[in-house]
């Protein structure tokens, strides 16, 4: 199988999910072994950075590469689009410091590289293959990963938010044939619990009905309407809550939390440089465990191959 890129540049422009800025993304074709790659044009002294686990850095509400000026947040959903589409060499322009959230999900991106297409290039693609259990865990987020060989890329994820309306889900990817229908339209979510710490924070500025699940937990208070109201500019009789679920449109799957952690997996795990072929077993997913197993696996696959 050899190496692929794009056809031709696409722009896509929309709100950062923290940031609440505007910023406009383009993603231009790129040459063989160039990889993935960021660049923000927003800065005097542009720099490339690409997608590896070794240039990430923040990883609290989503994957970010580098850090200060050049940071570039929230890549994991064009990155996992990307790995979804089996494109492995593109340049992201960016004249914003966060990839926007658009829909919450991978979709609006698969769509702009479903229309432009992609196309092969001279140079063989770069796999590693699996070739023995591999066990990782991260006892402080209770992540444990599992990978054994396969011929190709799998996984089956489970997420488990105890005490809450989402509780223990699991959601499969057997084949990349099913990402673009199953996994891709998953948009990310939250705890309605979360979201005044968050804005004390400074983040999901940019966040709304329209690109993220909201969980509730409890009875709605009229004061927590009022807040609701001015965090999401609506007027709060216009908040329902249908099990659980507190938006204007419904889940698309019954277990849309899993497939969207799912989604974060497939783009966090593309930070190892290269596509892998091998059957993960995943508990408890996040960014940060997603970002110290890619590392892992660099460690004990790659660099014990290239020995």
């Amino acid at each position: 199988m050899m190496q692929t890129t794009i056809n031709k540049e696409f722009r896509l422009t929309g709100m950062g999910l923290h940031t609440g800025r505007t910023v406009t993304v383009t993603v231009r074709p790129a040459p063989a072994d160039f990889g993935i790659a960021f660049r923000r044009i927003d800065r005097i002294n542009i720099v490339t950075q690409h997608a590896l686990a070794s240039n990430v850095g923040e990883t609290s509400r989503g994957t970010t590469l580098g850090s200060g000026r050049h940071a570039i947040a929230t890549i994991e959903h064009l990155m996992s689009a990307l790995h979804g589409m089996q494109v492995d060499n593109v340049l992201v322009e960016m004249d914003g410091g966060e990839v926007p959230i658009l829909d919450g999900s991978a979709r609006p991106w698969l769509l702009q590289l479903t229309r432009v297409g992609v196309r092969q290039l001279d140079v063989p693609r770069h796999y590693f293959n699996v070739t023995e259990p591999i066990h990782f865990e991260m006892p402080e987020t209770g992540s444990v990963y599992d990978v054994t060989p396969d011929d190709h890329f799998s996984v089956d994820c489970e997420v488990d938010f105890p005490n809450s309306v989402i509780g223990r889900q699991q959601a499969s990817l057997h084949d990349m044939s099913e990402y673009a229908a199953g996994i891709a339209p998953c948009r990310t979510f939250v705890f309605l619990h979360e979201i005044e710490p968050l804005l004390h924070l400074n983040l999901i500025k940019g966040g709304s009905l329209d690109n993220a699940l909201v969980f509730v937990n409890k009875e709605l208070s009229s004061r927590s309407l009022r807040r609701l109201g001015k965090t999401f500019h609506k007027d709060p009789s216009q908040f329902k809550v249908h099990d659980g679920v507190l938006n204007t449109t419904d889940p698309y799957f019954p277990n849309e939390p899993a497939r969207h952690k799912l989604l974060d997996f497939v783009g966090d795990i593309r930070t190892m440089g290269v596509l892998i072929n091998g059957h993960f077993t995943i508990y408890k997913p996040g960014h940060k465990a997603n970002t110290a197993f890619a590392k892992y696996l660099i460690d004990h696959i790659v660099h014990k191959n290239n020995r």
